[in-house]
């Protein structure tokens, strides 16, 4: 118990520091929900460090989902996808969690970190910085995509990728470049939130295949 508490705790603070955000700066709802999704991201290897096991984490994601699932029917939480267009994208990010916990979990954590990571902080701030930076653009699928927000997430994704492999002292080759441009190319398909999805559950799969399983 103690440890979800920590667990809560941690998601707590995220919570209180996007609503402390939005006091100040009502217009802005993208940078609102980018607090929330790359705040997340320390939470995995937060829980691995706390050693809580494969099947609490499943449940409390699965938990998680269901929440978010039904605040998209009963709206209450607005702030959570206050935003101004059409997206699953919150539902898809808990649920592609949930995909990987039961992948790699115990298998492979290396592998569930670098997914996980390269949607929160790779897919976050190309969001974050495409949005709020000019650069030429372009629309994919009834989705505008721009090239500097299309370079972060190639560069952190390979950041992440290189960084993770490094801890673990695999050799540097090709494949990482492989696997950032992957996550590069399916964060393109952003339709209702879906990349949110694709992403992370690809790029894991990718890593443990290129690189962990080397």
């Amino acid at each position: 118990m103690f440890k979800f508490s920590l667990i809560l705790l941690y998601l707590t603070s995220i919570f209180l520091i996007s609503i402390i955000y939005k006091k100040f700066n009502k217009e802005n709802k993208e940078v609102l929900r980018k607090i929330i999704h790359i705040g997340i991201g320390p939470l995995i290897p937060f829980a691995h460090y706390l050693k809580i096991d494969q099947n609490s984490a499943l449940i409390f994601t699965g938990i998680m989902s269901l929440l978010i699932f039904l605040n998209y029917i009963f709206k209450l939480f607005p702030t959570i996808e206050d935003v101004d267009r059409k997206s699953f994208g919150t539902l898809f990010y808990c649920l592609s969690l949930f995909v990987l916990i039961f992948l790699f979990w115990e298998k492979d954590p290396n592998s569930l970190i670098v997914g996980f990571f390269v949607m929160t902080f790779g897919d976050g701030f190309a969001g974050l910085i495409g949005k709020n930076f000019k650069s030429k653009s372009w629309f994919f699928l009834k989705q505008k995509k721009s090239l500097i927000g299309t370079m972060t997430m190639f560069f952190i994704s390979l950041t992440v990728v290189f960084s993770l492999s490094y801890f673990q002292k695999y050799n540097l080759n090709i494949h990482f470049f492989t696997i950032a441009l992957i996550a590069t190319a399916l964060e393109q398909i952003s339709i209702i939130g879906i990349d949110n999805f694709i992403v992370p559950i690809s790029t894991a799969i990718f890593y443990n295949i290129f690189i962990t399983n080397i």
